[in-house]
């Protein structure tokens, strides 16, 4: 009769081990944005918002663009639809299929960016500091204009804004674009972008690439919201 109990003691907590074993592996948790990336390199992912790229053409012509992702990367949103890639129509004045002024579209990547050089610019001159600093950058006076527009009325809920530029080079790590055919000259200029209570942060000042408006120009901006504060 005793061994008969232990029997069946033994058998009932065998059998709870296995459901609990089950149990816990039925179901595997839902993947954090912090495990977005497999890859080697281990880095936080980020949404780079609103890239513009524009495109003038020396004469109407049938142009592919697309996004390549060296570190892994998706596309969240574009315009017009991206699917494999983008197949347009563009003319000297930047007009897209007689539709768009521009390509748009949103992404995650791994954040490969650089955080050593930048400014510190204080709330009320962003306006001052973006115009000035993509007119020196290359971008026109409609491109500016544009990302004014759009970015001024989203950065205000920080004294000051840190504010680190990413050129050609440092994109080219996340984000490679590709179009055919190749245009004469193109400008990439994303900035990542750190709220801040203070007008504390010690930066090497940036050197900003030489860019020249001439034959098939390409241009893009876009941006990093960082989150939190410094």
């Amino acid at each position: 009769m005793k061994n008969s109990l232990l029997f069946s003691l033994f058998f009932l907590s065998a059998f709870i081990l296995l459901i609990n074993g089950c149990s816990k592996n039925s179901s595997p948790a839902e993947p954090s944005d912090e495990n977005f990336f497999t890859d080697s390199t281990h880095h936080d992912s980020v949404v780079v918002r609103k890239p513009n790229i524009y495109l003038y053409p020396e004469t109407k012509t049938s142009i592919s663009v697309s996004l390549l992702f060296p570190s892994g990367g998706t596309i969240l949103e574009s315009m017009p639809e991206y699917l494999t890639g983008w197949k347009i129509e563009a003319g000297p004045d930047g007009k897209i299929n007689n539709s768009y002024d521009f390509l748009f579209y949103e992404c995650r990547t791994p954040d490969l960016y650089q955080y050593n050089s930048g400014w510190t610019i204080e709330r009320d001159s962003l306006f001052l500091f973006f115009q000035l600093n993509l007119a020196k950058t290359g971008f026109s006076e409609k491109e500016i204009n544009d990302f004014i527009e759009y970015w001024i009325p989203r950065l205000s809920d920080y004294p000051f804004y840190i504010i680190y530029p990413q050129y050609s080079e440092d994109i080219e790590k996340a984000i490679k674009l590709d179009i055919i055919p190749a245009p004469d000259n193109t400008i990439r200029l994303f900035y990542v972008i750190k709220g801040s209570e203070k007008n504390n942060s010690i930066l090497f000042l940036p050197v900003l690439p030489k860019f020249k408006r001439e034959g098939f120009v390409a241009a893009e901006w876009g941006a990093v919201l960082k989150q939190g504060k410094l």
